[in-house]
């Protein structure tokens, strides 16, 4: 029985100084190992870490490619056409980390739409998940996913941040829910949201370096760190936690298709 970490990006300046220790540390993590982490792509600058770390451990690092809202500037053609230039050459495992970030930076808005859209056609072309970033756009980007009308598109709403309703609705349209440390986090409201969402629906995921689960809190994040978040899980739904890393591991493996 084994976790799988759903989003982390490991092959981050981060974790230069231990990257290949923190990977088996995964590994070897107790309760339960964390065999297969998936690795959602940011911009054209992180494509050669995240492939090298996957050719490092490939029964364990699976790439994935695509833009990031935040890297969404006035050249994101350029880095679209990056993109699929690396989907015409190689392997990957879902389209992301891809999506709306209206948190930070709003200049670029337009184009995050834009670029989420051509993104979406591409999940559809190659049949890969989407991974969706929905920082403070859960709801725009369920109206752009609805306005497109395509039940072939279907993939994962990354470090869920909405509400039961937006949650339902995204699983309506066949994307899962990923559950990360903020749900471990005293006030998030997260545990409420995710306990009207059937279990078949989650799948769980750091998001290392960041948003850290606690105990951890504090320290930068890690894949075996995921362990707590299955905990947390698991005392939502009232469940023994083999049975929730036993779904939710079917839940990955049947959405990136190991």
């Amino acid at each position: 029985m084994y976790l799988i970490d759903t989003h982390t990006h490991l092959y981050l300046n981060e974790f230069d100084s231990d990257r290949n220790e923190t990977v088996n540390r995964a590994l070897t993590a107790a309760p339960f190992p964390v065999k297969k982490m998936l690795l959602p792509n940011v911009d054209s600058t992180t494509i050669e870490g995240m492939m090298q770390l996957s050719e490092s451990f490939p029964e364990n690092c699976f790439p994935m490619i695509g833009l990031h809202p935040t890297s969404v500037k006035d050249n994101y053609k350029d880095e679209l056409e990056i993109v699929e230039n690396w989907l015409s050459r190689k392997k990957f495992f879902g389209i992301g980390e891809v999506g709306m970030d209206l948190y930070w930076d709003k200049t670029f808005t337009a184009e995050q739409i834009i670029v989420f859209k051509h993104q979406a056609l591409l999940s559809r072309q190659y049949n890969l998940p989407l991974v969706i970033h929905s920082r403070n756009a859960v709801s725009e980007l369920l109206q752009i996913l609805e306005s497109l009308d395509d039940k072939n598109l279907y993939g994962v709403f990354h470090c869920f941040g909405g509400n039961v309703i937006e949650a339902q609705r995204a699983v309506g349209h066949g994307f899962m829910i990923g559950v990360g440390g903020v749900i471990t986090y005293k006030n998030s409201g997260l545990d409420r949201v995710i306990s009207n969402i059937d279990i078949n629906h989650i799948v769980l995921e750091t998001d290392s370096p960041y948003l850290t689960p606690v105990p951890k809190r504090g320290q930068r994040n890690e894949s075996a760190y995921i362990n707590y978040v299955a905990q947390k899980v698991a005392d939502t739904y009232k469940m023994e936690i083999e049975k929730v890393v036993e779904i939710t591991t079917q839940n990955a493996e049947r959405l990136f298709k190991f």
